[in-house]
Order: C-alpha cells, then structure tokens, then sequence
C-alpha cells in the first residue's frame, strides 16, 4: 500500500509538472480532472491541513516520549559566607539532658556534580495521553478528507459556472453574428423602400444590448477563472482556459452510501472522547519508575592550615511510587463533563446518520427532476432553433415581419438559457447527490 501511494504521489506531481510546463507555452483547455489533481497538490488550505497532521503526529511522538527514560546532569557551586549552625545536645558529651549547645559544620566551598536518570516502569497517564495523541492525529487526517472533499465540492461548483458562462458567450456571439446577417438584410430591404427606418433602428438597438450581454458574460467569466486559479494554487496572472464541452452525466446516477466525512469525524470523536476519559479514571492509579544517581561531592577549605579541595563519589538507585491520593473533586467533576460529551457526540452521530438518509432521499428526488427539466429544456431548444430558421426563411419571402423574427429571436435565447440552467442544475444536483452519499472524494 506504501509503494502505490507513492507511486500515485509521483504520478500526480508528474501530470503535474508537464501541465504547468504546457501552461506557460499557451493557454490550455483543463479538465476537471485536471484542475481537482492540480489543488489536491497546490491548494493552500490542503496545505494549511496537511501542517495540522504533522503536528498531530509530532505529539504523538511527544506523549510516547514519555515513556522514555529521562538522564539529567546536574552541577551545583557554594560558598557559605557563614556555614549553616547545628543544635548539638550536651548528653552526647555527658552534659545535662535537655541542653543543647550550638555548632557549625562543614567548610566554605561546596561543590556538586552528579548525572541522574530516571526510568519510568508503569505510568498510567503516560499511557493515556499516547492514546490520546493518537486519536487525535487521527481525527486531523480525517479534517484533512474534510477539508479535501471541500476543495473539490468548490472548484467543481466554479468549473461548471464557468462552463456554463462559456457556453453563454457562444450562444451570444452566434446570436450577434444572426443579428448582422439580419441586420444586412433589413438595410436592404429598407433601401428599396420595402422595411421601415425603425425596422433598422430595432437590429441596431439589439445588437447593442447583445454587445453589453458579452461584455458582463466576458467578465463573469474571466472572474470566475481567477477564483478557480486561487484553489488550483496557479498565480492570477497565469493563462488558463477551460473545456466548453459538457461532460455527459448519467440519467440514473446511482452512488453506495458511505459514511460521510462529517460522520467519520464524529465516529472518531467519539473514540478521542473515551480515550481522555479513560485517561482520567487512569490518573487514579499510582506510577512506578526506577531512579539513581552517581557523581561526585567536593569539599574545599582555602584559609589557615588546612588549605585542601577533596572529591568523594556519591552513588545511590531505587525506586519511586507517585500516587495521587487525593485531588479535591475536581477529578470527579472532569470525568462527569467527559461523559456527557460522549453521550452528546454519540446523539450528533445518530443525528448526522438520520440526516443523511433524508438528504440522499432529497437530493435524488431533485436529481431526477433535474433530468427530467434537462431533456424538456433540449426539446424545446430544438423546437425554439427550428422556430427561428423557418421565420428568418418566411421573413425573406415576405410572409414573416421583423416582428415575428424578433419573437422568435427572443424565445430562442429564453430556450438557450433554460437549456444552461437545467444542464448546470443536472451537474450540481449530480455533485451534491455524490457530496451527501459520501462519494465526493476523487479517490472514489
């Protein structure tokens, strides 16, 4: 599974590569494809989440750390100015009993130097927090599938508005190129008396407003692009171009139901949740580590007779019991709030479950209307086309007025856009069906 993992990675960065090698020789036309591989590399909000699970996996390291014997080295330097004062009792010196008479020990220079290490056998909540740690890297690479499955619900929503203003834009320019074919014909047919000066001024007036209808379709697009370059991780000022062509969706779109993300964060939530409240209860317990010291003590004396500085090693192991007897309730009251969390989180999974089931019964129910108000648009762009080629036929024998074209005209465009909007309403019912079935993902 680690081989072909990387092996993916490699074809990825590969397609990559050559894509932005392609990019900067002419503008291309992208797949969707295309673009969901180039964010999956790119896109600085993955990137943002991919840190999140290496940081997750480096506490993980941390809290296994603990279980790791600890070595300390230690070095301590004093100079008593005055040397500490012991009560000596005088029957140590067959005095009186209860006398104490006072005594100073020890000499001015003191110096310590020892390494001591300490090896934990059994610590409860040590163990806890790895396990802790764990689900939570866990939880941070299923946000990263979050996150991912909502890269690619938007770049998909932004591809298939921009290939809908591109078809828009066709759909214009082909209606601009029909209105100065009309527009020529009706100059014609005014220069020998046989249409009305204001039969030119209408052409005149509708080739204008098409003309502004291209200017604010030629911009949406253009934005639509620079928002599609951000998640694709392309610089703005980068060229790129997208497909035109619709790519063809099944009429019966039939997907497995699989968990969703969200419900997959909460199943895992609810795994963290009883790992920090099984710390807990462990906190109760006592730990267990093996300790020792080994180093060495110096004495030193630099006034009057006894000039010396002498070392003597200094060496001990045992072992050290840390238990927790009693800590307030505060403990008590941790371990209640936990629980409550988890009897919550357990009710949002139900919720999210049930939520789920309506939402594939919904979106299906809106996918089938979707199909059904696709092939009613596609009739009636047909018959709308049909319409506009027999009037323009009937107008140059005399049998249609500018009117009827004119008519015509504007039932076509009406069936064009209805055409788009249903095509696009197919396309986004189809990602959402896939959204809320748990399919989202490229992976699947």
């Amino acid at each position: 599974m680690l081989v072909n993992a990387h092996l993916t990675k490699l074809k990825s960065i590969l397609v990559f590569t050559i894509l932005i090698f392609t990019l900067n020789a002419k503008a291309q036309n992208l797949s969707l494809k295309n673009c969901i591989d180039s964010a999956l590399l790119h896109n600085k909000t993955l990137q943002i989440a991919q840190s999140d699970i290496e940081i997750s996996d480096e506490r993980n390291k941390e809290a296994k750390g603990g279980l790791i014997p600890k070595l300390y080295g230690n070095a301590d330097y004093r100079y008593y100015t005055d040397l500490p004062y012991q009560l000596l009792p005088a029957s140590v010196f067959n005095g009186p009993a209860g006398v104490y008479k006072e005594a100073q020990f020890g000499v001015p220079h003191n110096l310590n130097a020892n390494l001591t290490i300490d090896v934990p056998l059994y610590n409860p909540q040590a163990i806890g927090a790895i396990t802790v740690s764990k689900r939570a890297k866990e939880l941070s690479q299923i946000q990263f599938q979050q996150t991912e499955e909502q890269v690619i619900f938007e770049i998909s929503n932004l591809y298939y508005n921009a290939q809908i203003v591109s078809n828009q834009i066709l759909f214009i320019k082909n209606s601009i190129s029909n209105s100065e074919k009309l527009h020529s014909n009706i100059k014609l047919l005014y220069s020998q008396q046989m249409a009305k000066g204001t039969d030119v001024d209408k052409i005149k007036l509708q080739q204008s407003q098409l003309n502004t209808q291209l200017s604010k379709a030629n911009t949406q697009y253009q934005q639509l692009l620079n928002l599609l370059k951000i998640q694709l991780g392309i610089a703005v000022s980068q060229s790129i171009a997208i497909e035109e062509t619709f790519t063809p969706i099944s009429e019966e779109a039939k997907y497995s139901t699989k968990p969703t993300s969200d419900i997959t964060l909460s199943n895992t939530k609810q795994l963290l949740l009883k790992s920090e409240l099984q710390t807990l209860k462990l906190s109760h317990l006592p730990s267990f580590s093996l300790y020792g010291s080994y180093g060495t003590t110096g004495y030193g004396n630099y006034s009057g007779a006894n000039d010396f500085f002498k070392f003597y090693p200094i060496g001990f192991a045992g072992v050290k019991m840390t238990w927790l007897i009693f800590s307030g309730t505060s403990l008590e009251h941790k371990i209640f709030q936990k629980k409550e969390e988890i009897k919550q989180n357990s009710l949002r999974v139900e919720l999210l479950n049930e939520k789920q089931n309506v939402q594939i019964e919904n979106t299906q129910m809106q996918y089938d209307v979707a199909v059904s108000n696709l092939s009613n648009s596609k009739s009636q762009l047909e018959l709308a086309e049909t319409i506009y080629s027999k009037t323009l036929i009937q107008q140059k024998e005399g049998v249609a007025t500018l009117t009827d074209i004119l008519l015509s005209d504007n039932a076509q465009k009406e069936a064009q856009q209805n055409y788009l909007s249903a095509l696009v309403d197919l396309m986004k019912a189809d990602l959402e069906l896939k959204k809320v079935s748990g399919n989202l993902s490229f992976k699947n």
